[in-house]
């Protein structure tokens, strides 16, 4: 088999198990509410708190163990950290399924914290079967299978709720232990024994993978850029549904449907735009115009009072779905190849700390504005967007300090992966690729040549 077709197989193997994994993700979120109020007993008010208790405690899991499970599929390989997650989240889903009482909940919300870790293994794997100069497109297909999955979720654990909520539930395990089975059977290794490195507990963390990527300055940067993008992009999932019912009086199967359009839009956004943009304009242009779109987005819906320039404004922002891609994909040619787990460690934690602060910023945001009546001075329930916007301007700024910086548009790439390295722009200086610990550009599953 070619080598080409081989990566791309081996490419629609690691998309379908993060689909899948999605989906069954997707599949609790409509009825994880009604079974904290069964188990609790409790009403619908102090079932939101304890559901955003259980965010809180799946992020902060998140955010400790990305660069754990990074750093150990970087030693062991991609594949057996892939799988074991998958277990993991079939035992999550079947310990929450039985939940008798509250702390059932959280403890399975743990486990699933630490076994979603894993997305950052995914990443890794595709960058090590991706030349650099299309990672930013492979990069928009995860996205793409994300939006996908939390498309199709909602909707099947919506018609499974109909028969109890903890039927979804069993639904979930089922495709998560599905998935396990189709990833021992199907998914090969995407990092070779030679390529891989000594595990370093001291590197196995949110901050030591960060000192130890701090060999790359470039990196920090950029990576503080793509906190600020995910930091601002919480006030959506945050507090989209208090804000339309607060302002037009949405509906719950209207937010759906919102929500349903903007995932549609966000995922064809990353499956079919970034690529061609990538192509023609480079990454560190698509990256300013998603930026650009965000910023729009945001503030316009801070003040909009209609359903009609709500579901405009939403769509709009959907297409700002470019710009996180395209900063992992620069990213990703800034290290070697035998640290990309690491550094996607890095990114998974980046994200989940942003998960962690921006929904209580968001919240709370949106609480203080809402206090006063509708009319009087202090009324703005807006502000939550507002804020967003402010901080996506500020990432917008750090990335222009960054390209210009480390000219990000004629930088070669680190990575080793392309047979055929990136040619310097003529009167440019090429910066050499650093050595990596094994001296050689091979990789087990050969990426797909450009």
């Amino acid at each position: 088999m070619k080598a080409e077709t081989r990566s791309r197989l081996t490419l629609a193997c690691i998309l379908i198990t993060i689909l899948l994994d999605m989906i069954g993700l997707g599949i609790i979120v409509p009825v994880l509410p009604e079974l904290i109020e069964q188990v609790t007993g409790e009403g619908v008010a102090q079932a939101a708190v304890i559901g955003g208790y259980l965010v809180f405690v799946y992020a902060l899991m998140q955010f400790l163990f990305s660069p754990v499970l990074g750093n150990l599929s970087d030693r062991f390989g991609r594949r057996p950290v892939l799988l074991l997650s998958l277990l993991g989240l079939t035992v999550d889903y079947l310990f929450m399924a039985f939940a008798p009482i509250v702390a059932f909940l959280f403890a399975g919300r743990i486990l699933s914290g630490i076994a979603g870790a894993a997305v950052a293994t995914a990443t890794a794997y595709i960058a090590d079967i991706t030349p650099p100069e299309k990672r930013s497109q492979r990069f928009g297909l995860i996205g793409a299978a994300f939006g996908l999955g939390f498309i199709i979720g909602p909707v099947v654990g919506g018609e499974l709720g109909a028969y109890g909520p903890r039927v979804p539930f069993y639904a979930a395990a089922a495709l998560a232990f599905a998935n396990f089975l189709f990833g021992f059977f199907v998914l090969p290794e995407s990092l070779p024994k030679e390529r891989r490195r000594k595990f370093d507990i001291r590197r196995a963390n949110p901050f030591g993978a960060l000192v130890a990527l701090r060999q790359y300055p470039v990196v920090i940067w950029l990576l503080f850029a793509l906190f600020l993008l995910s930091l601002a992009s919480q006030a959506f999932p945050s507090v989209w549904n208090f804000f339309t019912i607060e302002v037009v009086n949405f509906s719950t199967s209207q937010i759906g449907r919102a929500l349903g359009a903007f995932g549609i839009g966000f995922a064809l956004s990353q499956a079919f735009l970034i690529g061609p943009m990538v192509k023609r304009i480079g990454e560190w242009s698509t990256v300013l115009i998603g930026l650009t779109v965000a910023t729009i987005a945001f503030v316009g819906t801070a003040f909009i009072h209609t359903s009609f320039g709500l579901y405009g404004f939403l769509m709009f922002g959907s297409l700002s779905g470019i710009a996180a891609p395209a900063i992992n994909g620069l990213l990703s040619r800034q290290v070697p190849d035998n640290a990309q787990g690491e550094l996607q460690g890095a990114v998974n934690a980046a994200n989940s700390l942003a998960a962690i602060l921006g929904p209580l910023a968001a919240t709370q945001l949106f609480a203080y504005f809402t206090t006063a009546e509708k009319g009087e001075p202090g009324y703005f329930p807006g502000a939550p967007f507002i804020g967003a916007g402010a901080m996506i301007v500020l990432a917008a700024l750090v990335f222009v300090y960054t390209a210009w910086r480390y000219d990000l548009m004629h930088r070669h790439p680190v990575a080793k992966h392309p047979k055929r390295p990136d040619m310097a722009p003529p009167g440019q200086q090429a910066t050499p690729p650093h050595a990596d610990q094994n001296g050689d550009g091979d990789n087990g599953v050969e990426p797909e040549k450009s």
